[in-house]
């Protein structure tokens, strides 16, 4: 018979929790924890005292107007300065790099467009270290960095976060996170993870999802991906390569994907087949988010060829929704990256494919929504994934990054 678990292990797991819902929730009065937890008062009160004295997160009386007569009941904060972790997006078309605080706040950025063509991954490598340095060398001396995470355009090995395929950047087989760790020399793992899985995270938990357990997250760039979040966790599969939305075959002898096969989600509606449908030649002054909004920017002023081109594509990206729909029943799809663009010039014709190619009973409670979050949605993915481990068990993981054989951030 399995033993149940010790007073330390609910110790450990009442105080990720706790953290979890101040990170996720903003502050909180020691009553709503109480409420939310189904915790004692006295209990709630050690625990905020033992995250107190981690730097994790501090109390103090409740501020304006909303206040109550007779005792207050202490409001507990998130330490969204002292405590952050890096988050970095490496795109087809730009880097960004984050410093976000406990609290999901967004401290400081920095942001790069990036040329397409050849990948580099040491340069990329050295420009990423370099914009996370000066974001360090800018926190408080007391701040510690407790987590970093990259959101990535390609299969990712969930074992080992080596990069295994990423065809818009002609690469696979690197491990980015390890040479981004060594160059950051701040003895922390660099996680690695498919940019679609975090912006699937991102709006589940932060975005235009929360709330909504059975989600998918449709994510736009030169490509197309995908992230699935089921019964209110990410769906991965066996090694991590769940999610591959982009290249389910939609229209068999289509167009060629970047894959290898033909008649892709991503061939029949991605970034080059739409420009190709306008009579717009992809170009390196107009890519990427910019020649995207452009069409539909030209579509709603009357122009012909790019509404007809957005209508193409539009009907393509519902029937894949509809394939989508019968296969999950999700409670909502969301539309991120250069795909929101697409939605929102294509909406009647993503809905009219669904609801030809749909069955009646999974789609009739489905919700189509854009991101929330916009182009931040899989930064803010990363900071979340990064998140994960001092959330979980956030004392140990403080005084093991704290302790004298780690460097200070």
């Amino acid at each position: 018979m399995k033993a149940g678990p010790s007073p330390e292990e609910i110790r450990r797991h009442n105080l990720g929790t706790l953290l979890r819902f101040v990170h996720l929730r903003g502050p909180s009065s020691r009553a709503t924890l109480a409420e939310a937890m189904g915790l004692n008062r006295s209990t709630i009160m050690a625990l905020t005292a033992d995250l107190t004295a981690a730097g994790l997160v501090r109390e103090e009386l409740p501020r304006g107007p909303g206040r109550r007569a007779g005792r207050p009941s202490l409001v507990v904060r998130p330490e969204g300065t002292r405590v952050y972790v890096l988050a970095f997006d490496l795109g087809v078309d730009r880097l960004a790099v984050a410093r976000v605080g406990l609290g999901g706040t967004i401290l400081d950025r920095r942001e790069a467009t990036r040329t397409r063509g050849e990948f580099d991954p040491n340069e990329t490598v050295g420009a990423l270290a370099g914009a996370a340095r000066a974001l360090t060398r800018k926190a408080g001396r007391d701040a510690v960095c407790v987590g970093a995470a990259m959101a990535f355009p390609g299969t990712v090995r969930r074992s080992d976060d080596v990069i295994r395929f990423a065809p818009n950047l002609e690469v696979g087989d690197v491990s980015l996170g390890d040479a981004l760790s060594r160059r950051l020399g701040l003895g922390l793992p660099v996680a690695v993870c498919n940019d679609a899985n975090l912006g699937a995270l991102a709006e589940h938990v932060r975005g235009v999802g929360i709330g909504c357990d059975d989600l998918i997250y449709l994510h736009g760039d030169v490509g197309f991906g995908g992230g699935i979040v089921v019964g209110g966790r990410l769906l991965g599969g066996q090694d991590g390569y769940g999610g591959e939305i982009g290249h389910m075959v939609v229209n068999p002898g289509g167009r060629l994907c970047g894959c290898g096969a033909r008649g892709c989600l991503e061939a029949e509606v991605g970034e080059r087949t739409l420009l190709a449908y306008a009579g717009r030649a992809e170009s390196p002054d107009v890519s990427g988010r910019d020649a995207i909004r452009a069409v539909v920017d030209a579509a709603d002023r009357g122009d012909v060829q790019a509404r007809d081109a957005l209508h193409r594509v539009g009907d393509w990206l519902g029937r894949g929704v509809a394939n989508l729909v019968n296969i999950f029943n999700p409670g909502m799809v969301v539309f991120g990256g250069t795909l929101r663009d697409i939605y929102l010039g294509s909406a009647a014709q993503v809905r009219s494919a669904l609801a030809t190619n749909a069955l009646s009973a999974p789609r009739e409670n489905v919700k189509l929504r854009t991101a929330e979050l916009g182009d931040d949605a899989t930064l803010v993915g990363a900071a979340e994934f990064a998140f994960a481990d001092v959330l979980a068990d956030p004392v140990e993981v403080l005084a093991r990054l704290r302790s004298p054989e780690e460097s200070r951030v």
